[in-house]
């Protein structure tokens, strides 16, 4: 388990960025936030917008599709980032034929290493029914593999349904809880 790691799943739409997001503010560090997304369409750039307006303008923002690892060595004690989204950096990975294992244990080891406090948001994606074709399902087990790893290592993780969060593991800050 790494002490410096809080994970926050649920749905699409559920309102865990935005949880998250709450979550690096009562910190009181410096806010740094890890973009995963890649905005190849009018749709994707008016999302990233809007959730850059939303966040405000006191975030060192990064935007790292691939390799999230080298920006949280760079952190210190004082840092609290939120690497946003771990179902974003995935499908990346996976569409760019990139080995995902190895990426993922890069990702993970990045994390152990540093003194930073790090939040990572990600999807819940196997409560649905089984995708009919084969990307997806790779995409599935991918995901749920990724996410029960990160589970692991964390000290908190928290899913979101309808904007309320629920703890799994660990605990929130009083002023969250």
């Amino acid at each position: 388990m790494t002490s410096n790691l809080t994970l926050i799943t649920g749905g699409a739409a559920s309102g865990k960025s935005a949880f998250a997001e709450r979550l690096v503010r009562t910190n009181g560090g410096q806010k740094h936030y890890l973009a995963t997304a890649q905005a190849f369409d009018d749709e994707m750039r008016e999302k990233v917008k809007k959730h850059q307006n939303m966040r405000g303008q006191d975030w060192i923002t990064y935007e790292e599709p691939f390799n999230p690892a080298l920006i949280i060595a760079n952190l210190g004690e004082n840092d609290i980032l939120l690497l946003d989204c771990a179902t974003l950096w995935l499908t990346n990975l996976l569409l760019d034929n990139r080995d995902i294992s190895a990426a993922t244990s890069t990702l993970l080891a990045a994390i152990s290493d540093s003194s930073a406090s790090i939040v990572v948001v990600t999807n819940e994606v196997g409560s649905g029914i089984v995708p009919q074709d084969a990307l997806s399902r790779k995409f599935r087990q991918a995901q749920g593999e990724l996410n029960q790893q990160l589970s692991a290592k964390a000290s908190t993780v928290a899913v979101v349904i309808s904007g309320l969060p629920m703890v799994l593991k660990g605990q929130l800050p009083d002023k969250l809880a």
